[in-house]
């Protein structure tokens, strides 16, 4: 077994390799000595878990271990959707939460996500210290374990259903009213989280729903439970093969982020539902404040703020340090390029199920499809055209790599950089307008290139000039 290693949202590994029962059980341990150690310990902690394999086993093995330690645990009754989790942990005000989720992953891993007190994906600094405890007690026998019922009677353990304080607060932030009046919407929870959560609230408001892939799979159909569009073959079919569907919308496996079909059947890149929704709340809600975006985001987002003259904070990547920006009241709306966003007021994690809502709302209030209504998002603040791949380095390339990357160059498909940006990767912003960004894999020989440019045309030279650069 190696290192327990948290990334930009947990400790993720393959089931039944280094993700068994023992090392969970270290983590865990780690995580109520941190809470302990914060003096937070009275507070108790959540244990939820997605619809993966054996997630039930694995929160109650967490619940048996806090039980051990003596940290009171609020253990949720099904699989539960991250950003109800969020939610519940700002509501109970408790010391944080354990969620057994691999989000988008594919179906062999599993995870254990913490969010401490605020409410957010934990930062460096908790998961540093959570990683060092952990790995200090590998291998050893360090922790108790209570049986459950014994917990139960003595209060140290209590079942929860989060459900329905969720939806209720959903209530007050999305307008179903709206949404009401736009016709059939077709729901696709993906086999995750978000089954009840999307559909019961848009039934109960008269909402004609078409529901697909609504029961729990651990497989989740033979896909990864992202909904790219590549995996939402079938989901894309039913939105086009119907012309009373309006929308459709869609969750990844444990509901944190989205994914919109417009009603033609065609798929929306998250990057432009993000500046779209900043643009409806600015314009029809008159919400206030600057707006947060991962440095591998889309600059529409800029140009959009740029219109309504209001403040962009550029973030590394990892919805952590937007949900910092939105538990500080400092944003509207925050999100990422892989389909991450919340907004002010909510939790500082990202919705999915928000997220689906607000485009739903936003359709209906507005009286046209997404594509109509980016299209005259373009013709106010220009067009914006984005694009992410990966390149498999050979093992000479990658020993090259970090060299390579330290040297700007001058230009990229006859551009001349003007701005090189270093939180997170090498981004270059050419006087154009569009711009380069390379992140390296931590785990594997790949690189990520981001690029965005005016043009379909103009995107086909930066990223070809990009291939270039990484192997030449």
């Amino acid at each position: 077994m190696g290192r327990i290693t948290f990334g930009t949202s947990g400790w993720r590994g393959i089931l039944c390799e280094d993700f068994i029962f023992e090392n969970v059980k270290v983590v865990t341990q780690a995580i109520a000595d941190h809470v302990i150690a914060g003096g937070e310990k009275s507070k108790g902690i959540i244990v939820g878990y997605d619809s993966r394999f054996m997630g039930e086993r694995f929160a109650r093995e967490a619940a048996r271990v806090l039980a051990g330690a003596e940290v009171k645990t609020y253990l949720c009754n099904r699989d539960t959707p991250t950003p109800v989790i969020s939610f519940e942990v700002l509501r109970r005000k408790t010391a944080g939460a354990i969620n057994f989720t691999a989000s988008h992953n594919p179906s062999e891993y599993n995870g254990i996500k913490f969010s401490p007190a605020w409410g957010g994906p934990a930062l460096p600094e908790t998961t540093r210290d959570i990683e060092q405890r952990a790995n200090a007690m590998m291998g050893e026998i360090c922790y108790k374990e209570r049986h459950l019922d014994d917990a139960l009677r003595s209060g140290l353990l209590e079942e929860i259903d989060p459900k329905a304080p969720y939806l209720e607060s959903l209530a007050e932030k999305v307008d179903f009213a709206a949404i009401a009046g736009l016709g059939t919407i077709a729901v696709n929870p993906l086999y995750g989280t978000a089954r009840g959560y999307l559909e019961e609230p848009l039934n109960a408001h008269k909402v004609d729903v078409r529901l697909i892939n609504a029961h729990r799979d651990p497989y989740f159909g033979g896909f990864p439970p992202e909904p790219a569009e590549k995996y939402i073959m079938d989901f894309i079919g039913l939105v086009k093969g119907d012309p009373s569907i309006k929308l459709g919308i869609a969750t990844d496996g444990d509901a944190d982020r989205f994914g919109i079909v417009d009603e033609d059947g065609a798929y929306i890149e998250p990057n432009y539902i993000i500046a779209l929704l900043l643009d409806y709340l600015i314009r029809e809600r008159g919400m206030k404040g600057g707006v947060a975006r991962s440095v591998a985001t889309s600059h529409l987002i800029d140009a959009v703020a740029a219109k309504h003259g209001v403040e962009v904070y550029e973030t590394p990547v990892g919805f952590k340090y937007i949900g910092e920006l939105i538990s500080q009241d400092k944003i509207i709306i925050g999100g990422e390029e892989s389909a991450g966003l919340s907004i002010k007021g909510h939790v500082p994690e990202k919705d999915g199920i928000l997220a689906c809502l607000l485009v739903a709302e936003m359709v209906a209030r507005e009286g046209m499809s997404v594509r109509s209504l980016l299209e005259r998002l373009y013709g106010r603040v220009g067009r914006y055209v984005t694009k992410r791949e990966n390149i498999t380095l050979s093992p000479e390339l990658e020993a090259c790599f970090p060299e390579k990357i330290k040297a700007t160059p001058d230009a990229f498909a006859g551009v001349k950089v003007k701005e090189t940006v270093t939180i997170d990767g090498s981004k270059f912003v050419l006087e154009d307008g569009s711009w380069l960004l390379f992140r390296k894999s931590g785990t594997e020989p790949v690189v990520r290139v981001y690029g965005e440019a005016s043009s379909e045309e103009r995107l086909q030279a930066v990223m070809a000039a990009g291939r270039e650069f990484i192997l030449k």
